[in-house]
């Protein structure tokens, strides 16, 4: 394995790996639907082959090998050794998906073996996008097809946008990152993407926004289903690293802005956000030679 992304190897080995391990089900659950609008989207039949990019615990591939059967076979594939071993935890015997640790911009993987390329928000973190999907379009048949679901902005995306929002004022502003640096909103900007699968040698690219409502936390109550996506804000995703070398008092007083943020939406046992994607295919219509 080449070390070209070397930062989210090492980070998705450490902290956000613990962090999603930690958090497995209810993060699935958070991703579930739009995991399964990528997934009827690729329409995958009994017996065809697919390669799940940055597969995580593995909740895409498992539903992707229900729907190939027997007959057919899904490789898993994340940089991430505590997802990976987490996804083997959970699937059943005789399941046909196997999961490899690997970064799919630069392993060697089977050629020409897959009838899809899917990835359920597993491609945004690449340090060359488009010598990733290069790489990964060795691995697909011709007439195979691409599928996956990407964040669209951050403003867009309540996760990020709610707590974000909620703390200004209260610590100094924080320069925004690059759009196009590595990172979960880094195929915001749908002909960025156009362009990264088109110089891979992909064709037909279409990109359709798909919005849906997020459970963020969970608790048996309102008030514990708050608290609890208040924790998940602090312990995962941008704000856990503006926070983190923040003095008691700040963090409180962010906790208590991010608190209200969240109770102005509605939800029992989670607070319902809402979250904005992007729905991606294209075809490998060309023989798989650079």
């Amino acid at each position: 394995m080449k070390e070209q992304n070397a930062y989210p190897v090492a980070d998705w080995n450490g902290q956000s790996g613990e962090y999603w391990v930690a958090n497995q089900a209810r993060l699935d659950a958070m991703m579930a639907v739009f995991g399964q609008a990528a997934i009827e989207a690729a329409a995958p039949a009994t017996g065809e082959r697919v390669l799940d990019v940055g597969c995580g615990a593995g909740a895409s591939t498992l539903d992707l090998a229900a729907r190939v059967g027997a007959g057919g076979h899904v490789l898993g594939v994340d940089i991430s050794e505590p997802l990976i071993s987490r996804a083997r935890a959970l699937t059943p015997q005789d399941t046909p998906a196997l999961f490899q640790v690997a970064d799919a911009s630069s392993t060697e993987l089977p050629e020409g073996a897959f009838d899809i390329l899917f990835s359920r928000f597993g491609v945004m973190f690449f340090d060359d996008p488009t010598a990733a999907f290069a790489n990964m379009r060795r691995a697909l048949k011709p007439g195979a097809r691409v599928a996956f679901v990407c964040w669209r902005g951050m403003a867009e995306n309540d996760w990020v946008r709610l707590p974000m929002g909620a703390i200004k004022g209260i610590v100094p502003p924080i320069t925004p990152p690059d759009p196009e640096a590595p990172g979960p909103f880094s195929f915001g900007d749908q002909e960025r993407v156009a362009r990264i699968l088109t110089a891979a040698g992909f064709t037909d690219v279409t990109i359709t926004p798909f919005d849906a409502s997020i459970p963020f936390g969970e608790g048996g109550t309102r008030d514990a289903a708050i608290d609890d996506a208040v924790k998940m804000a602090f312990e995962g995703g941008p704000l856990s690293l503006v926070l983190a070398d923040q003095p008691d008092d700040i963090r409180a007083r962010a906790s208590t802005a991010v608190r209200t943020a969240f109770a102005g939406f509605p939800g029992e046992r989670s607070v319902m956000i809402n979250g904005a994607a992007w729905i991606v295919m294209a075809l490998n219509t060309a023989a798989n030679r650079d």
